[in-house]
């Protein structure tokens, strides 16, 4: 047992030994403490005889208190040892998982990887050999991951990572695996199914949202696998690592598992991982992808990502590659260049798999009102065990037989503790997920829902979210030779051509080669589809776009390419096994003809050139986040050079183009449009001319994107979605803080900022910009000033305005306070200051930043989690394309996309605008209210019943079974239920609700009305005991007696206390509609209210006897309904009015400082305490 005890404490500690063991899994953010048991025979034997002489209760506790069933049947072992293993997680939580053992036979190699074996015990590791023999597999499952014990480190792995040493080489690849190799990895892997557990009927009674999530999670389909050289269908079910299955059946819509492409190309929609439903295009895995696959890693690289298929995501179109394989080919095992996919992970270690993990396991949250209910149901229980011993002391007492005070004392616990409690707090958000999702907003995460009643802070992605997805193009300008200053605005394609510079000539401008060509999106079915930014600018030129199957071969370009044959509409084939390119050209131009093109002297029958105008992408390098751009190498029909286009941000262009390539006005011109909320993207260019085909698929990303030549901007208009600024006016009225984080530029994000209301157009609002050093170096500075006045500045510290003694400010608004300002900041500013500032200057920087723009994913991220450091309650709110962390890591995060729920975020809104986050605030909040209303009924519900009983018992009675049925079925149940139906209050009111259950407030009312209640009863039971026809309850130490007076009068009077207690509970406004509005509600109370009464003034005489009530005096019937009905006015009036101020006499006699961390801050940054400078 002292083993056990050490145990448990290296498990509390972190520590670990020979039998102890730390594992964290990434994808999780999950941190385990894993420990070795083997069964102790004599002691389980002792516990199955516990559990049986107890009739199941020592089960039960056992079930309760892993700790206490861990210590007493089993001894802690070698983990290589044991029989089950103790799993505890990073929260405290114990679970127990059993090791099962399977003979393998196979080598150590087949099952660790090499990645696994980094350990410090090299005597371990020199033991062994890769191609040593395992014998069997010890593993267990754990959250639907499994760990396999390996003998080389003497712990248990995850095998999500390994990876098969023969996979160096695509063509190794293809020839797929033999059937031992299945068998094998079958053994390893299991079967290739996201299949939760099935739960017992009654389980699944309470539980039907599992059924849904299960069915949801399960997905099984046929494959066409090669096998041993030959084609086969088979149930997805059954793929392992390394199987090759095609891509291109026309019955396969989902991918079944973790895959890359081996050939050909496909697009698919990732919306269920990332919530954005832009198709995303997929290319053939090369052996340099293949050789920097990271299976260990929670992300996908960016340079895999591209050729990476996730399971559970859509296929849009699949093209075959060039020799494509047929029916006959296939059963024949023919192999050949066929568009298969190689299965990287299967079962539950998939992206998909966290998506559904994330349901079935969601982090445990802080909230208050989770951790108080906890401690109020403990307080409960202590009133039950007093209640016990009392009634335990009074029953001997009496002489009252032995057996009956056992189950009269146990029925005192359950009445005082009630099981119905932990449902009934749930009521309110299973309403208010059922509102949300009429309303087009779908939750994977039940347990926010109250959460997003406390948000104090809402953090926006810009493009998508509070700005139109779809850009406009406003217009084009570039670089005039002559005066090598920008042109004018060019808001048509057509005006382009018009320029001097052109007019002459026949050539095409760079910016517009730029524009059609730059690009990522595809054709499917005639159809562009793409980013919106690419199909907007895409549009502007009018231009036509032609795919590889679809009219265009890669002979067009003169490249060295076979002719491609013709498949089928919805699966074209592609050349060489590779992607044939992209072609587009102008509008009414003469398609492409072969023998004009291979005519010697190049000119058609009159004598010109022959006026073919064909662009063709040979190779494209997608846009990365980090660099901010992407670019293209392009080859122009009948042109032996590659020319190069890039488009991105127009900071980045510094860093790649020659500096004599700028205009001269450039800083001028971007500053006056992001000053004025539009967006701008760069384009820029150069030319190769000894670069072929072959050396432009190998040439290296750095070569191409350097000693460009920058050739002009393409402006768009930002406009705001239509529901932007009413929707942040609300959330201003209600008090709750807004930030913009974006990855736009800084002033298009103050300009988006001041035009939706964001930022107080009046407000001084404060930019960094390093005046020394970069984000790069520790001794740089920083300085912060105005956008409207660069001679305003703030201390660099305390980021206090700087005001000299004579320093005057303008009366343009009155009722703005010249100190009123706010803080826009950039992602290497912000990161600067994490990594090297003040930590007082980056506190005050959350507090009072209001845009946080040029910020990456994973800044995004790193920002919500500091705003939750400083103690906000954060909500996110973006499109879910590069927000997926900041989604995920935020209190409650809401993704705008098409699909119902993604691994984005616990909301997912089908409506594409922020109207979501003020219907989750709503429910949120009522939500909340409901469950404290709850909360509060239910125990209310069990003092009244505790006080009747309580009386009852120390008369020797007690209510009849009849009673309490008509109590907890017929009355409790409905009223429970029903009350939580009341719909949210259409305004969002300034002041958050109460989170926590042991606030002055609620506290107030809980204890005034046990007290009125209880007394109540009190003076009832004085009043009929002093009545001339009263008779005492008649004592029997066998029998119980319930038909007697006080049985009679406490069960009526308590039936009318329970629902005066769930009217006056019914909140209503601020936070919920009025109580009247839910009718259902006001139906079952009046109808409840109506068969008391007419239980209590003329009963039927079936009533009296099920029942089991005494015949009551007719006018003391109507002089007890009329103290019900004061009852009611005392706890109504007290509820709404008296209760309410004795709170806030309280708060005023206790002072407390403000808890929350940002209010101290605020507080500190008095502005009117700005540094004054003479």
């Amino acid at each position: 047992m002292s083993n056990n005890d050490n145990v448990f404490h290296y498990l509390d500690s972190g520590l670990e030994d020979i039998s102890i063991q730390s594992v964290y899994i990434e994808e999780e953010d999950l941190n385990l403490l894993l420990a070795g048991y083997k069964f102790n025979r004599f002691r389980l034997y002792i516990y199955y005889i516990l559990c049986v002489l107890t009739g199941g209760t020592f089960y039960l506790v056992c079930r309760w208190i892993p700790k206490l069933w861990v210590s007493l049947v089993g001894n802690v072992c070698e983990l290589g040892k044991a029989d089950w293993v103790v799993v505890k997680n990073q929260w405290g939580d114990i679970s127990i998982e059993y090791v099962t053992r399977k003979y393998y036979g196979g080598t150590i190699s087949s099952v660790f990887s090499v990645d696994n074996s980094e350990d410090n015990n090299v005597s371990r590791l020199t033991s062994y050999r890769s191609d040593d023999i395992l014998h069997n597999l010890h593993f267990f499952d754990h959250r639907y991951i499994r760990f396999i014990y390996s003998p080389i480190l003497g712990k248990f792995i995850q095998n999500n990572f390994w990876k098969d040493p023969a996979w160096v080489s695509v063509d190794v690849l293809k020839n797929g695996i033999d059937r031992e190799i299945h068998n094998e990895r079958e053994i390893i892997f299991g079967q290739n199914l996201i299949d939760i557990k099935e739960k017992s009927t009654s389980q699944l009674l309470i539980e039907e949202t599992m059924k849904k999530l299960r069915e949801m999670s399960k997905f099984v389909c046929n494959v066409r696998t090669l096998r041993g050289n030959l084609w086969r269908t088979v149930s997805s079910e059954d793929l392992v690592p390394g199987d090759v299955f095609e891509i291109s059946d026309r019955n396969l819509h989902i991918f079944p598992c973790d895959a890359v492409l081996l050939s050909g190309d496909c697009i698919v929609n990732e919306s269920m991982l990332t919530g954005e439903s832009i198709p995303v295009s997929k290319l053939p895995i090369d052996d340099t992808s293949l050789n920097i696959l990271d299976l260990t890693s929670t992300n996908v690289r960016p340079e895999v990502a591209k050729h990476f298929l996730f399971s559970g995501t859509k296929i849009v179109r699949v093209r075959r590659a060039k020799n494509s394989i047929t029916s006959s080919s296939a059963d024949t095992g023919n192999i050949s260049d066929d568009d298969g996919a190689l299965a990287m992970v299967v079962r539950f270690n998939t992206t998909k798999g966290s998506l559904i993990r994330s349901m079935l396991f969601p982090k445990p949250h802080k909230f208050k009102f989770y951790r108080d209910s906890f401690r109020f149901i403990g307080v409960l229980a202590i009133i039950a065990a007093i209640g016990f011993l009392i009634s335990t002391y009074n029953f001997v007492r009496l002489g009252v037989n032995t057996v009956l005070i056992i189950l009269r004392a146990l029925d005192l616990i359950t009445i005082v503790v009630p099981p119905a409690l932990p449902a009934t707090m749930t009521i309110g958000t299973n309403f208010a997920i059922g509102r949300l999702k009429k309303e087009g907003i779908f939750c994977i995460s039940p347990p926010r829902v109250n959460v997003g009643g406390k948000l104090n802070v809402m953090c926006f992605d810009k493009t998508g979210t509070l700005t139109e997805d779809g850009l406009d193009v406003l217009g084009v300008r570039f670089i005039n030779q002559i005066s090598h200053r920008f042109t004018e605005l060019h808001t048509t394609v057509d005006t382009i051509f018009k320029n001097d510079s052109y007019k002459t000539n026949n050539s095409i401008p760079p910016i517009l080669c730029a524009m059609t060509t730059c690009h990522s999106l595809k054709l499917v079915n005639g159809e562009l589809i793409g980013d919106p930014l690419d199909l907007k600018m895409f549009d502007f030129t009018k231009w036509i776009l032609e795919e590889s199957g679809q009219g265009v071969s890669s002979s067009t370009l003169g490249l060295s390419a076979g002719s491609a044959p013709s498949g089928r509409p919805s699966s074209p084939t592609t050349g060489n096994g590779g992607i044939v390119p992209t072609v587009v050209r102008p509008p009414n131009s003469k398609q492409f003809d072969l023998t004009e093109v291979l005519n010697v002297e190049g000119k058609n029958s009159d004598g010109k050139p022959t006026p073919y105008i064909e662009l063709g992408i040979i190779r494209s390098f997608e846009f990365v986040s980090s660099l901010r751009r992407m670019s293209v190498l392009v080859k122009r029909l009948r042109n032996q050079t590659i020319e190069v286009y890039v488009k991105g941000a127009p900071e980045v262009m510094r860093d790649i183009c020659k500096t004599d390539s700028f205009p001269e006005d450039y800083d001028e011109l971007l500053h006056y449009y992001t000053h004025n909320g539009f967006r701008v993207i760069a384009c820029a260019s150069k030319s190769f001319t000894d670069l072929s085909w072959m050396k432009a698929q190998k040439i290296k990303r750095e070569q191409v994107e350097q000693d460009l030549e920058f050739i002009g901007i393409i402006v768009f208009e930002n406009k705001l979605k239509p529901g932007t600024a009413s929707v942040v006016e609300t959330l201003k009225r209600a008090k709750i803080r807004q930030i913009m984080c974006t990855g736009d530029n800084v002033l298009t994000a103050i300009s988006v900022s001041r035009e939706c209301g964001l930022v107080n157009k009046a407000s001084k609002v404060y930019v960094p910009r390093f005046v020394q050093g970069s984000s790069l170096s520790s001794r740089a500075s920083i300085l912060w000033e105005s956008l409207d006045n660069p001679k305003d500045s703030l201390d660099s510290t305390t980021l206090k305005q700087i005001i000299s003694v004579s320093q005057d400010f303008p009366n343009d608004y009155p009722f703005i306070s010249p100190y009123e300002y706010d803080l826009a900041v950039t992602g290497d500013v912000f990161r600067w200051i994490i990594d090297y500032g003040d930590e007082m200057t980056f506190t005050r920087m959350l507090v009072k930043g209001q845009i946080f723009a040029r910020m990456s994913p994973d800044e995004k991220h790193e920002l919500v989690e500091k705003l939750q450091e400083i103690d906000y309650c954060v909500g996110f709110c973006g499109d879910g394309a590069n927000d997926c962390g900041a989604l995920r890591a935020a209190d409650v995060g809401m993704s705008l996309s098409d699909a119902e729920a993604s691994v984005a975020a616990p909301f997912t809104s089908r409506k594409m605008d922020i109207g979501c986050v003020i219907e989750v605030i709503k429910e949120g909040r009522a939500a909340l209210v409901t469950s404290f209303s709850c909360f509060k009924y239910m125990a209310l519900y069990s003092m009244i019943q505790f006080t009747t009983v309580s009386i009852l018992y120390y008369y020797g009675s007690n209510l009849g079974n009849l009673q309490f049925l008509y109590i907890d079925l017929f009355l409790i149940l409905p009223i429970a239920v029903l009350m939580g139906r009341t719909e949210p209050f259409p305004r969002i009111h300034p002041k958050r609700p109460t989170a926590s259950l042991v606030s002055k407030k609620v506290l107030t009312s809980a204890i005034g009305q046990i007290l009125i209640q209880s007394g109540i009863q009190f003076l009832v039971l004085v009043i009929i005991h002093n009545q001339s026809w009263y008779r005492k309850p008649t004592f029997n130490p066998d029998e119980t007696d319930i038909k007697n007076f006080d049985n009679s009068i406490l069960f009526l009077l308590s039936c009318f206390q329970y629902i005066i207690i769930a009217a006056v509970f019914s909140v209503g406004p601020p936070y919920r509609k009025p109580m009247i509005t839910n009718v259902p509600f006001i139906i079952t109370t009046t109808l409840f209210t109506f068969i008391t009464a007419a239980i209590l003034l003329s009963p039927s005489s079936l009533i009296i006897s099920l029942l089991e009530l005494e015949n009551i005096d007719y006018l003391f019937r109507w002089y007890l309904l009329a103290i019900v009905v004061a009852d009611f006015l005392i706890s109504l009036v007290m509820e709404k009015y008296v209760f309410e101020v004795i709170s806030q006499w309280i708060g005023i006699a206790i002072v407390k400082s403000d808890k929350k961390m940002f209010k101290k801050i605020l507080n500190e940054m008095d502005t009117r305490d700005a540094v004054n400078y003479v």
